[in-house]
């Protein structure tokens, strides 16, 4: 620190003063003579408001509606605003990146993130999953927690302003985010005290760090304030001195003025550190997280060393004819990467197969509970049956195919024994939610099955393991059930589903359609080529396929091999396509004679329907 003393001078005569008296005074001495200047006009005319008075008249009323001095203040509080904001951004992600490092840590399904994102799932209505579904397929997991992530950010930023301006209001966003987050992880399956740690966590370390923040800002824009005071005095009086030509004082009054020596950027480079630590942390901590999350070891090391037992009954070899060779027509069997995935579990819930276990109950004369062990021991059977998800558009991609290993549903609960007023199975997954699926269709001779493998392999955790429901004929929301704990044999007018609840059909048959995948539309060259795709109609069979072209006529197509009566079926029409834009249909008939509706529905409350159509540009 150092101590500068600037003598105090008279002020001189400045330009604009006459005779000692300002232009101010003599303005006001004399309205008349000033307001002449504004006016043109004599005794016979009315006076006119002149080109320069108006122009005087236009910028008085601009000043009067906004100053210079108002538009200095909403740009410095702009201007303010983004180091405040940064500073809110900056403890959200230190404690969000914390939360989620102790979630990984302590093993639970507390991530702080991933709970409000599935609590949105839980209180989404149909309408916006289907939107977020159609938008992006098998990626609305990823789309939802980025726009989790988007939001909190946003959330984030106007906490930080708040706190430079309103203290502690910006500490108490935060503490509602935090309290959002505790809230949905309570509200999750399975819950324990210690799932509210990460949240609370992130919390504390949210709201520590934003006060840190705040006034290391504060007294950055202090001293910076401050220091800018210092330059204006010293340029006054340095003004002055050179306007009057001297350099001493007449009268001997001092002023001193204290600096401090240290730059003004400092500070501010300092809070930039600070802030940009936060948020480098956060983001390595919650990266740490994801990677010890993903990882679950023992789990994923348990999977792996499982060897299957042989079915007792084996699924009848893939007819040969099942397949079209043709380029771009997906394998009538779906590859386990490629095969769909719709669950409302932003997290795959990573269970143990050493502890799981089956509980049967409810409406039945003997409850029935059965571990992994007992499971495998028991004779199991292959089966080839496609799944389906209610939420399939008309051609959409939400359909696949699959070997399933498991055990019959119909024998544990003939070990169960339903009583004669049951007619719904409430199954439940490990992480609370729930299916309601006919007791018809776990009791007849469909293959539903308890499953335990997929394509030859131990059933994938994101396809259920250790185990799922797969039941032909039924849409998944009532009948797929992953990493299945329970079944409560019940009544449909006694317990609702989690879809039903949400404006779904309790009952889900999967209703009869098909697809167009070759040509997939766009351009294709005049002259030979081929339409194919699938149909299907899962538990009854497809009899016919055909083509329309044009509004012309309905064209029988070739249908490929079927494996069963629960599988879709590849279909095939040679076309000699001339050049021109065409529109081009598939309708598919079941075997028990249904046709395929051309009436659009809408996929709630029980599945789309209408006949696909695309357009192909053909060019000479």
């Amino acid at each position: 620190m150092h101590v500068r003393r600037v003598t105090r001078r008279k002020a001189p005569s400045l330009p604009g003063a006459v005779g000692g008296r300002t232009r101010a005074a003599l303005v006001q001495a004399a309205p008349e003579a000033h307001l002449g200047s504004l006016f043109t006009g004599d005794a016979h005319h009315p006076p006119t408001l002149s080109p320069a008075g108006f122009r005087a008249r236009s910028v008085s009323a601009m000043s009067l509606e906004t100053s210079p001095e108002q538009v200095r203040t909403r740009r410095r509080r702009l201007r303010e605003s983004v180091p405040a904001g940064l500073a809110g951004i900056g403890a959200a992600a230190l404690g969000v990146g914390l939360g989620e490092l102790a979630a990984a840590f302590l093993q639970t399904t507390a991530s702080p993130i991933v709970a409000v994102g599935a609590l949105l799932i839980d209180l989404a209505p149909p309408w916006a999953k289907d939107t977020a579904i159609a938008l992006f397929g098998t990626a609305d997991k990823i789309a939802l927690i980025a726009l989790v992530a988007v939001v909190l950010v946003l959330l984030a930023a106007v906490a930080g302003v708040l706190e430079s301006r309103r203290p502690p209001w910006g500490r108490v966003v935060l503490g509602l985010i935090a309290a959002i987050g505790a809230v949905a992880v309570a509200t999750r399956t399975p819950f324990s005290p210690l799932d509210t740690v990460p949240p609370l966590l992130a919390m504390v370390v949210a709201v520590l760090t934003l006060q840190f923040l705040a006034k290391t800002l504060e007294g950055a824009e202090q001293r910076a304030r401050q220091r800018s005071r210092e330059a204006a005095v010293a340029a006054t009086r340095s003004s002055a001195v050179g306007a009057t030509g001297r350099a001493a004082a007449s009268d001997g009054e001092d002023l001193d003025v204290r600096g401090d020596t240290t730059p003004a950027g400092v500070d501010r480079r300092r809070f930039l550190i600070y802030t940009g630590a936060s948020v480098i942390v956060g983001a390595i901590a919650a990266a740490s997280g994801a990677a010890l999350s993903a990882g679950t070891r023992a789990v994923t090391a348990v999977r792996e060393a499982i060897a299957l037992p042989q079915a007792a009954v084996r699924a009848a070899a893939v007819p040969a004819g099942a397949q079209f060779e043709i380029p771009g027509l997906p394998p009538v069997v779906t590859p386990n990467d490629d095969f769909y995935r719709i669950d409302t579990a932003l997290s795959v819930p990573l269970v143990n197969p050493e502890g799981w276990s089956l509980r049967i109950h409810g409406l039945v004369d003997n409850e029935v509970t059965i571990t992994w062990d007992e499971l495998l021991a028991l004779p199991l059977e292959e089966s080839i049956t496609t799944l389906m998800c209610v939420s399939n558009e008309v051609g959409g991609g939400l359909i696949g195919n699959a070997l399933w290993l498991g055990y019959p549903l119909r024998e544990l609960l003939k070990r169960a024994g339903p009583q004669a007023d049951a007619d719904m199975v409430l199954s439940k997954s490990v992480d609370g939610w729930t299916a309601s699926t006919p007791i018809g269709a776990l009791t007849d001779d469909r293959n539903a099955i308890l499953a335990v493998g997929m394509n030859g392999e131990t059933l994938p955790a994101e396809h259920g393991f250790p185990v799922r429901m797969v039941v032909p004929g039924l849409y998944g929301y009532v009948s797929a059930t992953k990493w299945v704990v329970d079944l409560e044999v019940t009544r449909f007018d006694r317990v609702n589903a989690y879809w039903t609840d949400r404006g779904w059909s309790a009952e889900g048959p999967i209703k009869i359609g098909s697809r167009i995948d070759v040509p997939s539309g766009g351009s294709l060259n005049a002259g030979p080529t081929t339409i194919a795709g699938f149909a299907w109609q899962q538990h009854t069979g497809i009899e016919a396929v055909e083509v329309q072209i044009d509004d012309g006529e309905w064209m029988p197509t070739e249908l490929a091999a079927p494996i069963s009566d629960d599988t879709w079926l590849q279909w095939k029409l040679d076309w000699d396509a001339p050049a021109g834009e065409h529109s081009v249909k598939v309708r598919a008939t079941s075997s028990d004679g249904e046709v395929q509706t051309d009436a659009r529905a809408n996929v709630v409350p029980d599945g789309a329907t209408g006949h696909h159509e695309i357009t192909v540009n053909v060019t000479a």
